[in-house]
């Protein structure tokens, strides 16, 4: 891949990136009485343009792998939803360039994998999750879309993990999440590997690569955010990681109703509602929710998503 994919990142670390295409709508003037902002919103022309601010050859497709499953009932992803059964589908993505590859989630290891079982042995699958090691080492870089040890693991809970980090942007957000408040044990970032790691805030989008931005999505974890991507044949895609954990949630714009979560409920129904708003506005667009197996199936047999890693 040329030069620019990773430079135009560089050059933009730790700028709030602002302005006419980008800056997030201000909800009070100077003198005007102050009122509450909304609890999340974004824009996606406003995203597309941020996407094109990298120039550069788009992505030519995206793959993932499913690496381990979680076995929990679908009350648990929708709330209101019956107690039916329900895949919680551990995956990673994999955005083909002509010349290289980026990873949007980098895995986890089997030591992670058991703390979502609680007690439970839950299936995970030793080849896919080498699969992703492997793409993750291959990756001219590697973002995630929140600090959960299933989303992250694969880069701060890894022997290459030094190595690793160099090529992984996290947020500010995440960072610190990852080095005061981790998910478990195994994920908490020492100083020494926070360092390596490239770090960038961002306002509201984010330009990641050509065709590729972020959208901070705070709510499911502080730092949550969206992956926008634009393949080369112009189809869209929407990673929006755990948003929701079954595409029911948005088409019902209903959260979750996990115990063991904890979320920003405001925040979170307002990205339901904009993402089922998309459906009507931009059905062209991909959205993707990181877990929905159901969906990944449907997807797959489209052709919109390849099932396995290169």
């Amino acid at each position: 891949m040329p030069h620019r994919f990773v430079l135009g990142a560089v050059l933009l670390l730790g700028v709030a990136v602002s302005g006419p295409d980008v800056r997030a709508v201000q909800t009070a003037t100077q003198g005007a009485a102050q009122t509450a902002p909304p609890a999340w919103s974004a824009d996606l022309g406003d995203i597309r343009r941020v996407a094109s601010l990298i120039p550069g050859r788009r992505p030519v497709r995206i793959n993932f792998v499913k690496f381990a499953e979680s076995r929990r009932t679908k009350n648990f992803s929708i709330k209101g939803a019956e107690a039916t059964p329900s895949v919680q589908a551990r995956t990673a993505f994999q955005v083909m360039y002509p010349d290289a590859s980026l990873m949007v989630d980098a895995g986890m290891d089997l030591a992670v994998h058991k703390f979502f079982g609680r007690g439970v042995e839950e299936p995970f699958f030793p080849d896919a999750a080498k699969q992703v090691e492997q793409a993750v080492g291959r990756a001219r870089l590697i973002v995630v879309t929140h600090e959960h040890g299933d989303h992250v693991a694969g880069v701060v809970h890894s022997p290459a993990a030094p190595q690793l980090a160099q090529k992984t942007i996290l947020t500010r957000t995440q960072l610190e999440s990852l080095k005061v408040s981790p998910q478990m044990p195994e994920i908490r970032l020492a100083e020494d590997l926070a360092r390596r790691f490239i770090v960038v805030d961002y306002e509201q989008y984010y330009p990641l690569a050509p065709g590729m931005a972020l959208v901070k999505a705070a709510g499911h974890t502080p730092g949550s955010q969206m992956v926008y991507v634009a393949l080369e044949s112009g189809r869209e895609y929407l990673l929006i990681g755990d948003a929701t954990w079954h595409m029911d949630g948005v088409r019902l714009m209903k959260g979750k109703d996990a115990p063991w979560i904890t979320e920003d409920q405001g925040a979170v129904n307002a990205q339901l509602t904009w993402l089922n708003a998309l459906s009507r506005t931009a059905p062209q667009l991909v959205v993707v929710a990181s877990h929905d197996e159901e969906q990944h199936a449907e997807l797959v047999g489209k052709g919109l998503l390849t099932r396995r890693l290169e």
